[in-house]
């Protein structure tokens, strides 16, 4: 019989040092209500100049595996979910794996932006279902800092840096990932990209010149593409659990923009009161985002044990995702 996969324990960590709007008006030209009106964000995490990805990964995982009352050598798989890693390779879960000690784990990273932490949690969720494996340290990582144009104010005031881990296992049958659902349409990849660094426009004079190594977004065009994805992506992990909208206890949605949010919200015919939002404290932290809103509303006891939860995100790609879970702990 195919095991039930759930969340045994959960962590994150961001990093201490604190950019708030009013920091950015310095910066850029901008200001603090132009930002937070059209995107809801106040402040963001930006790591130090000698911090890693791997760095707040490590720190995310040990926390999540605390909690789970797990030890690094029960860890079978690590998949980090990031966009920024620490290299090309080796890969930042190789990395997570040495750090922490996972000395039985095999460890790969995963990238699909933004939603990330949703593609992870699905493919760790088959490998326990198929009992391959019995514990999975799925991470969502990221220093986008290091990758932002700090001289373009329509992508510098949105995004942060940060992680969540949690640690899946098997878990009581009436409990756990009911469903997930996974898409993407690469015809509107150009939409959001890192253009160089690559085999398509390696490293280069030209490339560090033009600044190509730096995010790109078109945001009128994510914008539209986020309000209609979120809400149905989230829908449809609702249609393939049975369940309806009235079942959802709570939300916690892809951190990228307030108006996306209210959107999906909308759509879905849930209050506002259901849908957790920290997005005004992190900004977008790509596939950091899900995990951290989802750690810090079970600390803050939004959640509790047997409530109906629904992931959702998307992300560049372009890519989208959600799960619906029961939750566990």
């Amino acid at each position: 019989m195919p095991k039930r996969a759930g969340i045994l324990g959960i962590g994150s960590f961001v990093p201490e040092k604190v950019v708030t709007n009013f920091d950015m008006e310095k910066i850029v030209d901008t200001s603090d209500e132009w930002i937070f009106t059209r995107t809801g964000i106040k402040e963001r995490r930006i790591a130090g100049e000698n911090v890693a990805t791997s760095d707040l990964a490590t720190n995310a995982a040990k926390i999540a595996l605390e909690n789970a009352s797990t030890k690094p050598e029960e860890i079978d798989l690590i998949i980090v979910a990031t966009v920024t890693p620490d290299m090309t390779f080796p890969s930042t879960a190789c990395i997570v794996q040495k750090n922490i000690g996972a000395t039985r784990a095999a460890a790969f990273d995963l990238e699909a932006a933004c939603s990330g932490f949703i593609y992870s949690l699905s493919i760790a969720n088959q490998f326990i279902q198929s009992g391959t494996y019995k514990k999975i340290l799925v991470i969502g990582a990221e220093t986008l800092s290091k990758i932002v144009d700090w001289t373009d104010r329509n992508t510098c005031v949105l995004f942060g840096d940060g992680a969540g881990a949690v640690v899946l296992g098997e878990v009581d049958e009436n409990e756990g990932i009911l469903s997930t659902y996974l898409g993407a349409d690469g015809s509107g990849g150009q939409f959001l990209t890192q253009p160089a660094g690559g085999s398509r426009l390696p490293a280069s004079f030209d490339t560090v010149n033009n600044k190509l190594h730096f995010i790109k977004m078109e945001g009128n065009e994510v914008f539209k593409f986020a309000v209609r994805i979120m809400g149905e992506s989230a829908k449809k992990a609702i249609e393939l659990a049975g369940l309806t909208s009235e079942d959802i206890d709570f939300i916690v949605p892809h951190q990228a923009n307030i108006r996306i949010i209210e959107a999906s919200a909308k759509r879905l015919k849930v209050s506002m009161d259901k849908v957790y939002v920290n997005l005004d404290k992190y900004g977008n932290m790509s596939s950091a985002s899900i995990p951290v809103a989802l750690d810090e509303a079970y600390k803050a006891k939004a959640i509790k044990r047997g409530d109906n939860i629904v992931l959702v995100g998307f992300g560049g790609g372009l890519t989208w995702g959600s799960v619906l879970l029961k939750w566990s702990i």
